[in-house]
């Protein structure tokens, strides 16, 4: 008997060598697609350098301007270079990180960052924008005060430089740790440097302290150079060095590794041990090529190559962040500054105010592999500062905007299954602690069961502002909250949290028909305009009175009560887009962009407003409202968004609504149709592929007029979550006229 297992056994194997085996998936090179320009100018403070995917490295140039429109440290407006910094943000509306700045030098320098008006101040230089090459994984530009071309590439904890001197007898890097990002001070610096046996610099190691937007931000780094240093110089600030190489042959090239980590500089070197141990620029180059087509493949759409280019875009903008914030041997550093070691990646960078709303719940379709360490990371932001995080920034919380954004996005990841190996109870207690928390207006709604407009707030009577967004958005997380725990099972705290959620109604006027500051003794704020905005004592955040009428996707059904009638409803919702296209005031935001009538697209407070349309019945209009924004807001040229990136929100809006759907509520895991912008998309999912396919469509077919799934007539205006990522096919039927094919 074994002697016959023994003959099968090895037929099998003489089999299994005779079959032809499957070829390696062939992964299009879509990184051809992306034009990283897009967002450079206007507001769009996108960065633009070299990265990969999700990495702690974002390794750029910075410019010499400190103002809000060079956020990432980069405009399309002005090319002064005073180095390459290896940490920047993307689309933020504050400006910080831009840490460890190299700079690639002929002749004397001087240890400042130098003014546009003085070409010899500093060691800035211009660069030459004409030949300049930005792809994902690579960046290049002429130095033309010094006649160097500098090239970059990265790891997730490596910068990688390449610099292609001219003849010179004064080469040299110089290593800036005194320049930051545009609110950052230094806090402190030291350099530290290795000789070989001739006595000369082959390494430079150290950190950067700094406070700014991070209030504790630390930076370690370890350099590598492929040349020897005559000497390393500390110039008159200590805080500016110059690794000097001395003679240089025309077109000799320089390479400089860069790992960092937010931990030691041992941990830098074991990052670049790991990581980047060789000196081959090109294979690494091509590496991280590769690696940001494997994400980018991960979801395939047919069309044209500037639909491609303005897709592909974006889904690249939506992969700069959350980065890396660990070592590769797992350690970080936590929001109170200790050194821990976790068994899950560590993640930063969490803009949640604008990513809670469609980043993430496109993170849980396609990136399902990172979501377990990013619940994780979450919960232990939580242990670690006593709530969950609202907008994190290496190791540091900013408590920048409003509300619980970040117990939206841990909620709507847990009911979708993601629970970074937490029990049941650390999931609630995370979650209640976070929304009982007795400051940033908690204390007050808790005590009044809404925030109250213009309460003296502290001892020196300072006014608690902008009191409508806040309670609105502490709504919006409570709400999630509940579904979060109805899910568990905890039906009780599902009823009070629901009913939480609900207190958005105190802030509703019948009269006027919006919603607005409420003082104690229950009248309305005065004066009134709902075209008005204001930076200053505003019920408001970043908006007017007319885009905070429809931040309740918790409770649509509960909105539409207060209008008196589904009519009413949505005879204001087209009111919104038709009212005249004008922010009022002195004081207004900036960020309100994007306007078609009162809508404003550029800032995130309305991004699930159109869908409301879809839920209502009325489809049609949603995909009119839709395809008007996919002309007018999205588009490739350096102002081709409608506002601020806000590190992958813009971005991510358009890649779930293009494919034909968007998450409006928080926790609840469906996402509404809208309008499909491709003939077919294909996504990869943890079941498989889920393919969309738009039958008939053109521009004179932009409505939906029936669904089906996986052949099967669908009869819901939403596809829930399950389905999306079990795989399958999606297939909308699309007409010349409006169509509903659900009931409401």
């Amino acid at each position: 008997m074994r002697y016959i297992q023994r003959l099968f056994v090895l037929a099998l194997v003489a089999l299994a060598a005779c079959t032809p085996k499957p070829a390696a998936e062939e992964i299009p090179d879509l990184a051809a697609y992306v034009n990283p320009k897009i967002g450079t100018g206007g507001h769009g403070h996108v960065f633009v350098g070299a990265n990969v995917p999700f990495g702690m490295v974002q390794l750029g140039p910075t410019s010499i301007t400190q103002a809000w429109d060079w956020c990432s440290g980069y405009h399309d407006s002005e090319n002064s270079v005073i180095g390459f910094s290896h940490t920047h943000l993307s689309g933020t509306g504050c400006g910080d990180l831009f840490d460890i700045t190299l700079m690639p030098v002929t002749g004397p320098t001087k240890a400042e960052r130098g003014t546009l008006e003085d070409p010899a101040s500093g060691s800035w230089s211009p660069g030459d924008r004409t030949k300049e090459i930005a792809e994902p994984g690579y960046y290049s530009i002429p130095l033309t005060r010094y006649g160097i071309l500098a090239e970059l590439t990265a790891t997730s904890r490596v910068g990688f430089h390449r610099y292609t001197f001219p003849a010179s007898d004064d080469a040299a890097i110089v290593f800036d740790l005194e320049n930051g990002g545009c609110w950052d001070r230094l806090k402190g610096s030291e350099f530290e440097t290795e000789t070989n046996a001739e006595g000369k610099v082959v390494a430079v190691s150290g950190y950067r302290y700094s406070s700014g937007w991070a209030r504790d931000q630390r930076v370690f780094f370890r350099a590598e150079v492929s040349r020897p240093a005559e000497a390393f110089t500390l110039l008159e600030n200590p805080a500016y060095a110059r690794f000097e190489l001395g003679e240089t042959a025309e077109g000799e090239q320089v390479l400089v590794k860069v790992a960092i980590s937010p931990v030691d500089t041992d941990g830098a070197a074991a990052n670049m041990n790991a990581e980047l141990p060789g000196w081959d620029f090109e294979a690494t180059r091509t590496d991280a090529r590769l690696a940001w087509n494997r994400q980018l493949a991960k979801i395939r759409v047919e069309g044209d190559d500037e639909a491609k280019t303005l897709f592909y875009t974006a889904l690249y903008h939506t992969m700069v962040a959350p980065s890396d914030y660990s070592d590769v041997d797992g350690r970080y550093r936590g929001s109170d500054s200790v050194v821990r070691s976790g068994d899950f990646r560590n993640f930063t960078t969490f803009s949640l105010w604008d990513t809670y709303r469609a980043a993430h719940p496109l993170m849980t379709l396609i990136h399902a592999d990172r979501m377990d360490d990013i619940v994780a990371t979450m919960y232990h932001i939580y242990l670690e500062q006593g709530d969950l995080p609202v907008w994190h920034l290496w190791g540091n919380e900013t408590d920048c905007m409003v509300g619980n954004p970040g117990l939206c996005a841990f909620a709507d990841a847990v009911v979708k299954g993601f629970r970074g190996g937490l029990t049941d109870d650390e999931i609630v207690d995370a979650m209640v602690t976070t929304a009982t928390t007795p400051d940033r207006g908690q204390d007050l709604r808790m005590k009044f069961g809404y925030i109250p407009a213009r309460v003296p707030y502290t001892p020196e009577g300072w006014f608690f502002g902008e009191s409508v967004a806040n309670d609105m958005e502490y709504a919006i997380a409570d709400g999630a909250l509940a579904q979060c725990a109805a899910f568990l099972g905890r039906d009780s705290l599902a009823a009070e949290y629901t009913e939480r959620s609900h207190s958005y109604r105190h802030f509703w006027d019948p009269e006027t028909q919006f919603m607005r500051g409420r003082q104690l003794d229950g009248s309305f704020t005065e004066p009134f305009n709902p075209s008005h905005a204001s930076t200053q004592g505003a019920d408001y955040t970043e908006g007017t009175g007319w885009q905070y009428i429809w931040l309740v996707p918790q409770d649509v059904d509960g909105l539409v009560e207060l209008f008196g009638s589904r009519e009413a409803f949505l005879a204001k919702l087209d009111a919104l887009f038709e009212a005249p296209a004008v922010i009022e005031g002195e004081n207004a935001s900036p960020d309100i962009t994007g306007l078609i009538g009162q809508y404003a697209h550029g800032n995130e407070p309305g991004h699930h407003t159109i869908y409301l349309y879809t839920m209502l019945g009325e489809p049609a209009k949603a995909a009119d409202r839709l395809r008007q924004v996919y002309r007018e807001m999205y588009f490739n040229a350096p102002d081709g968004l409608a506002g601020n990136e806000d590190v992958g929100q813009m971005s991510a809006w358009y890649i779930l609504s293009t494919l034909g759907f968007y998450q409006v509520e928080q926790a609840v895991p469906r996402y509404w149709f809208g309008a499909p912008l491709f003939e077919k998309a294909e996504v990869k999912v943890p079941g498989g592929t889920f393919t969309v396919i738009a039958d008939g469509l053109s521009p004179k077919h932009p409505y939906i007029q029936s669904v089906k799934l996986n052949g099967k007539p669908y009869d819901k205006g939403y596809i829930e979550y399950k389905d999306i990522v079990a795989g399958g096919e999606l297939r909308f039927e699309m007409g010349a006229g409006p169509a509903r094919w659900y009931e409401i």
